[in-house]
């Protein structure tokens, strides 16, 4: 058991001094507030919930600002997968695992103490373990997302030749989460993720569902792209959130990635289901995707949290930022989201996107609280950014002004992964990585 002292901690309930945390076991054992540092060891700056990270494609990190040249006369979402499918089919589970791990580092060195792995690069099965490898070696949390990936659109579609490594079924999507939960730990968590309503049949998708244990959490792609609307309104009659809410038991356990194209009775029926909206403000902008209506999904009490997807970021504050700065470029107003018992944006927008994070991934994290895992996220108190901010103003300048040094030290399960801006692996998984891309893109 060990204690640690923070003169700033954003706790549940919002800015609190002079905190005491004691963790055991990987866990908060307790929070005191109003105490003094006695022995405790004195944490260099202000404290954060670690972020969750709800949905990742590890090996797309690797592509990152080699996609920004325009490859069709009309370039969008799906020339860029043209890129991708092109990128993916040379990928070895050595490569894979060096670009997982350099994301990883990465991630945590920004503030994310979990992740989220929706992962349909089935083939070699081992790139699957090469994930769990990774996250074990950097110190991350990992929900595995084996996905299932049938077909190549609606109405049973064949898979393209360079789609063949995404193909899965039903059985061999239940037997990997069964091999999987062998590895289950606090830390290490499985879930399943049928891709997309274009990508699985109602059939499958019902099978695959009706298969798990029923608090196992559940990812998929919806409404991303209008075309995907259409064409969903086309097999099915229905809107791809609309059929799912009609014919799925959505509640908690299921997180809807993207659902950026909603009618307004979808976002309400998805916001009382209880399901977290995964965001990914930075991917989506990259991709032109389109907005999601953050702000009539929060009204009606909707849970979200944020991804990095493509990782063209690997920083929760970017995210953050540019989800609201997004909002206020459709309204054209400022400070759009915040909540009934703050008016501070930044502060808001960390602890929403860490609980539904923490939700999707099905981790106790998320909050400096008693139960709940003990990943610490530790600004550098000396930091210009911060100088001279307390409280609300400490999270308004971690999201809105902050630099990538902001982040000091990072706590995962107890564990220090990062300390003064530094993973211990760092150099070596960065030279694996230049390697690994090296021979990806010769």
């Amino acid at each position: 058991m060990k204690k640690y002292y923070a003169r700033d901690a954003l706790l549940p309930s919002g800015w609190a001094r002079d905190v005491c945390i004691t963790v055991d076991d990987g866990a908060i054992a307790g929070v005191e507030v109003g105490a003094s540092a006695g022995g405790a060891e004195r944490l260099h700056g202000p404290v954060l919930p670690g972020m969750a990270n709800l949905h990742s494609h590890a090996f797309q990190r690797a592509m990152a600002g080699l996609t920004d040249v325009r490859a069709a006369p009309h370039d969008d979402f799906w020339s860029w997968r043209e890129l991708m499918y092109q990128f993916m089919e040379r990928l070895t589970p050595e490569q894979a695992q060096a670009i997982a791990a350099q994301l990883y580092i990465e991630l945590l060195r920004h503030g994310y103490t979990a992740v989220a792995e929706f992962h349909y690069v089935h083939h070699p099965a081992e790139m699957l373990d090469r994930h769990l490898a990774a996250a074990r070696e950097t110190g991350i949390a990992i929900t595995l997302l084996p996905s299932l990936y049938r077909w190549a659109g609606f109405g049973a579609k064949p898979l393209e030749p360079r789609q063949r490594r995404f193909a899965s079924d039903v059985r061999s999507v239940l037997d990997t989460v069964k091999r999987l939960q062998r590895e289950r730990t606090p830390d290490i968590n499985v879930g399943i993720a049928p891709h997309s309503l274009r990508a699985v049949e109602p059939q499958s998708l019902r099978e695959l569902v009706g298969g798990v244990d029923e608090r196992m959490p559940i990812h998929i792609h919806a409404a991303e792209q209008t075309r995907e609307v259409e064409e969903c309104t086309a097999a099915l009659h229905k809107r791809p959130v609309e059929w799912l809410l009609e014919n799925c038991a959505i509640d908690g356990r299921w997180c809807l990635v993207h659902a950026t194209h909603m009618q307004p009775a979808e976002l309400t029926a998805l916001a009382a289901s209880g399901a977290v909206a995964g965001l990914c403000p930075t991917t989506e902008a990259d991709l032109g995707d389109g907005i999601f209506a953050l702000l009539g999904y929060r009204g009606a009490s909707g849970r979200w949290g944020i991804g990095g997807d493509s990782h063209v970021s690997r920083d929760p504050a970017a995210e953050l930022r540019l989800l609201e700065y997004v909002q206020r470029l459709v309204g054209r107003r400022r400070n759009l989201n915040i909540s009934s018992t703050s008016a501070a944006v930044g502060t808001t927008l960390w602890l929403e996107a860490a609980a539904g994070g923490a939700q999707a991934l099905g981790r106790e994290m998320g909050a400096l609280a008693s139960g709940k895992r003990a990943d610490l996220v530790v600004l550098d108190g000396e930091h210009p950014d911060i100088a001279q901010r307390t409280g609300d103003a400490i999270a308004n300048a971690l999201v809105f002004s902050g630099s990538e040094t902001l982040v000091r030290d990072v706590m995962v399960a107890g564990g220090w992964v990062v300390r003064e801006g530094r993973h211990e692996l760092q150099e070596r998984t960065a030279a694996h990585y230049a390697r690994a891309v090296a021979e990806l893109i010769a």
